[in-house]
């Protein structure tokens, strides 16, 4: 039966998921090469046509302790989620995953929530809205506008129905960190926009891959703490450790934030079993690349081919 298995041993988070699906749909015939591009730039149009307001995805080659692989970088009205997010232990953070903020319901004191990440080149933003982008700093989202921009994507009813779900998931879990439900809980735009566009990427790819079952490793987590706009964190964050309830996890050798909010709920969602890698003849090799360097290489693996 056709199976995916997922390698977390350096976490898990939606932009580099993203790009490790799309390595497996545009695999390349070719030496050297691990895109496809025509059917790269397919996909592209694809995305493109679902229709997220303002977004813009974009595909370039990374290279991690010698392993070439793929970086996804999504663009909010043409400019790069801003990101500084480190660790509180002066060590290098992960800094994978696209922008996830919650933002408190009660705006007499707003109470913000970051999950960020900076890209391969190493273009570096403060993640402060209320300083880099004082004229957003108030717009959010709740659940409801969430829903209802996602039922209106360009998209079939199905891929629809896992984005909600996925992102539903992320709701519950911030809800439950700060004691409100899901329906109470308001996103900044921005970092929802991101967020929403790393989900939609990802659904659509495991549609399209559509395999018969999805597997993945435990996860890594990191450990440590890391400092977000509000103040120090543990990691796991919060609302990480929530969607990881069931799922098999552990810290790991890596100092710093390896499994975000986004790459948990995509987890939670898809996987059905977790277990080292089944016996299975692989067809297909995507490798997700992050963006910071550590002692390993910072990708998540999939595979994909025939198990037994």
């Amino acid at each position: 039966m056709k199976t995916l298995f997922i390698d977390c041993s350096m976490g898990a988070a939606g932009d580099m998921l993203t790009a490790a699906l799309l390595e497996i749909i545009c695999k390349s015939a070719g030496p050297g090469v691990r895109l496809d591009r025509a059917k790269a730039e397919a996909f592209l149009d694809r995305f493109r046509a679902a229709g997220i307001p303002g977004v813009e995805m974009k595909i370039e080659s990374a290279v991690k302790q010698g392993i070439t692989g793929t970086h996804v970088r999504i663009l909010v009205d043409g400019e790069e989620e801003p990101a500084s997010y480190e660790s509180a232990d002066h060590a290098h953070s992960h800094d994978h995953d696209h922008t996830h903020e919650y933002v408190h319901s009660h705006h007499d004191h707003e109470h913000v929530y970051e999950h960020a990440h900076t890209h391969e080149n190493e273009h570096t933003h403060d993640h402060g809205h209320a300083h880099a982008h004082s004229e957003d700093s108030h717009v959010h989202r709740s659940m409801a506008d969430i829903e209802a921009l996602i039922s209106g994507l360009e998209l079939d009813a199905d891929i629809k129905k896992d984005i909600i779900g996925v992102y539903s998931l992320i709701a519950e879990a911030e809800g439950t960190v700060h004691g409100e439900s899901a329906g109470e809980v308001h996103f900044h735009e921005v970092g929802t926009m991101d967020a929403i566009a790393d989900v939609t990427a990802v659904c659509m790819l495991m549609h399209e891959i559509a395999p018969y079952e999805i597997v993945a490793s435990p996860v890594a987590t990191g450990y440590g703490t890391v400092r977000c706009a509000h103040g120090v964190l543990p990691v796991p964050a919060p609302a990480t450790a929530l969607l990881l309830q069931g799922i098999p996890a552990y810290a790991g050798d890596i100092r710093g934030e390896l499994c975000t909010p986004t790459g948990a709920a995509l987890l939670k969602y898809f996987v059905q079993k977790y277990s080292q890698m089944p016996v299975m003849t692989t067809e297909a090799i995507g490798y997700g690349m992050g963006t910071r360097d550590f002692e390993k290489a910072n990708c998540i693996r999939v595979f994909y081919g025939e198990s037994f």
